[in-house]
């Protein structure tokens, strides 16, 4: 039976609208947002940004290019050095985060979607420098493939690939099971997992299965379905969110071996309507925080610490696909829950937050616009 309800974690009430009017596209007037949305530059499938310290962006575009953008006049530069994506369904370039010493060592990660034998696919990060020149023209050099999706497998969807650097120095990768289900609880396999590495790929020594060697090694949680979004919040606690199956979108706070449930356990049921039993049925696994029936689509996720929007500081903001929408999360303490949610009126792909404060999101698709969100 296909699920109509919707659980709020510690019961924050909803913002300006009610979950029943996302059925179709809505538009809301623009006096219904505390904010202004402001295009600044419209590009091709865009999947991902990021800032450099100088104020710029790089944007990937999903059919394998790299954009190095100014921001403030929309003037954009392909980048050179960016490896051939495996480009069709949920896949291609993907990710694109900077070192957290950037400055010094010019480090840029990017993850896409990499071809195998056989028709097989599988997420993969490069690492490299990338130089750029006065004109804002720019090239990838000293790239390095750092970690690989194990095993590659037919399918294009699911492939998850989002990276972050904890506060521990550390990049954190979302590795999603590829629509093969039974991989997220496969120790032998680093798909459906959220994943902890040294900067250069290498393993840790103190993740919780270092011991077991191999993918195994890499492995901070698992039981991930299709996870789009992970950010640290102040505390230095990681939260990532992921899409579910035929309803069951979840936020989850990731705690060290966890075991989130997947596939044993969703709230959401099989496409088909093939039931899947709750994660109040079985309490050995995490539950999540948060979860959306209806669904929100959720993809990329900011942890907001800006001062420009003073009152959003530490909440939480995540881009809504089927949902249209910039959804807002308020924590309190280690709970969470949906507090306002702002209709878009087109798929967000991505949601940052800029230099100044400011939030910026990427519209999902052909001609998605770059739109910055300022307080009115």
């Amino acid at each position: 039976m296909t699920r109509l309800s919707i659980h709020i974690a510690s019961g924050f009430a909803l913002g300006l609208m009610s979950f029943s009017t996302l059925s179709a596209p809505i538009a809301v007037p623009t006096a219904q947002w505390p904010f202004t949305a402001t295009p600044r530059a419209t590009l091709a499938e865009p999947w991902a940004m990021t800032f450099l310290p100088d104020g710029t962006a790089l944007i990937t575009e999903k059919e394998g290019m790299l954009k190095h953008i100014d921001v403030k006049t929309g003037k954009a530069h392909d980048i050179e050095g960016v490896p051939e994506v495996a480009y069709g369904g949920q896949g291609g370039l993907g990710d694109v985060i900077i070192h957290p010493q950037f400055a010094e060592n010019h480090y840029v990660y990017l993850s896409y979607a990499e071809a195998g034998e056989g028709g097989n696919r599988g997420a993969a990060i490069l690492r490299a420098k990338l130089e750029l020149d006065s004109n804002g023209d720019g090239s990838l050099s000293d790239a390095e493939v750092i970690w690989r999706q194990t095993p590659k497998v037919t399918g294009g969807g699911h492939y998850g690939h989002r990276m972050a650097f904890g506060p521990d120095g550390k990049l954190w990768v979302a590795s999603g099971e590829r629509q093969k289900f039974t991989p997220a609880q496969d120790m032998k396999s680093n798909m459906g997992k959220i994943l902890r590495l040294n900067d250069d790929g290498s393993v840790p020594p103190d993740n919780p299965f270092a011991d077991q060697g191999g993918v195994t090694a890499q492995i901070w949680s698992l039981g991930h379905r299709n996870p789009l979004g992970i950010a640290f919040d102040a505390q230095g606690r990681l939260w990532e969110q992921e899409m579910g199956p035929q309803g069951g979108d979840e936020l989850n706070l990731i705690q060290r071996g966890g075991n989130y449930g997947y596939p044993e356990v969703s709230n959401g049921d099989h496409y088909g309507g093939r039931p899947i039993p709750d994660h109040s049925t079985r309490p050995e696994f995490i539950a999540p925080k948060i979860t959306w029936t209806p669904v929100i689509s959720p993809a990329g996720l900011m942890i907001y610490d800006g001062d420009l929007f003073s009152e959003w500081k530490g909440n939480a903001f995540i881009g809504g696909l089927s949902s249209e929408a910039l959804v807002r999360i308020r924590f309190n303490g280690e709970e969470a829950g949906e507090t306002e949610r702002y209709a878009m009126g087109t798929r967000i792909r991505e949601v940052e937050q800029g230099p100044d404060g400011a939030i910026w999101i990427l519209e999902d698709g052909a001609g998605g616009r770059l739109l910055e969100l300022r307080p009115k």
